[in-house]
Formats: C-alpha cells, structure tokens, sequence
C-alpha cells in the first residue's frame, strides 16, 4: 500500500470537514464523548507521531490552535511530512486506517 491510499483518505476527510464553522467543530463527535475539533487534533497529533518516527526523531506535541478551521490544513501538513519520511508500507496503512476511521467517527 502506497502513500495514494493515505493522500486519498486525507482529501476525502478534508472535503468533509473544510467547509465547517465553528459551531460544527464544537458539536459532540458520534458516539463520543469529545468535540469533532478534538477527534481530528487527536488524528493530527497520531499522524505526527507516525512521522516522527518514521524520520527517527522525537515526538513533539503538535499545537492546539485556537481557530479549529485550520485543523484540515495541519492534518494535511503532518500527513505530508509521514509521505515524506517514506515509512514502510504497513505504517502508511495504518496512518490510511486511522484517517478513515476518523472520518466515519465525524
């Protein structure tokens, strides 16, 4: 499995959630007990582990921002950097997983 998969579960995330407001971010994901801003953070926050040490450096936290519309754009930033780092294959997969898993979740 190819970093296609992973960029494709990314745009199709990202198309469901760019054009949000606030007040959609806020909302209670499904079946949760989180706010959807805080699920995607957390997707955020995973892929940029998956990175980290893909490229054998250290996990950082990523930032919180206080405007929850740039969430689409970090996760398309961290998703570029595990691309980048070329993992093996089962990491980009798994990366694919939580993405998509992630999105059903919204």
């Amino acid at each position: 499995m190819g970093s296609g998969v992973l960029e494709r579960a990314v745009e199709l995330l990202v198309r469901q959630v760019g054009h949000w407001e606030q007040p959609r971010w806020a909302a209670v994901a499904a079946g949760g007990n989180v706010s959807r801003a805080d699920l995607v953070h957390r997707l955020v926050q995973e892929i940029a582990n998956l990175a980290a040490d893909a490229e054998g450096g250290q996990r950082r936290a990523v930032p919180r921002l206080d405007n929850d519309l740039a969430l689409p754009d970090q996760l398309r930033v961290v998703a570029a950097d595990l691309v980048a780092a070329a993992p093996p294959p089962e990491v980009l997969a798994r990366a694919a997983t939580e993405v998509t898993a992630t999105r059903d979740t919204l």
